[in-house]
């Protein structure tokens, strides 16, 4: 495990301990919950962008499919 120094504002950092105590976690607890969900975000818009370049050209299609799977006339 790594060791990090963050520097905050004052007013943010004491914004964040009482939401770490409100949720009845400590501060280092609470960043490390929003940084792995801040991550999770990050990894799943990466996987969409890669997704999305691959489908370059096929839009048409993958409306079609889309209107199948729904039951919608084409």
């Amino acid at each position: 495990m790594s060791a990090l120094t963050l520097r905050l504002p004052d007013q943010k950092h004491a914004r964040l301990k009482a939401m770490a105590e409100q949720r009845g976690i400590s501060l280092a607890r609470l960043l490390d919950e929003l940084t792995t969900q801040a991550l999770v975000e990050f990894d799943s818009e990466t996987r969409f962008s890669l997704r999305a370049s691959r489908g370059r050209g096929r839009t048409e299609r993958g409306l079609e499919l889309l209107r199948i799977a729904q039951g919608l006339p084409q």
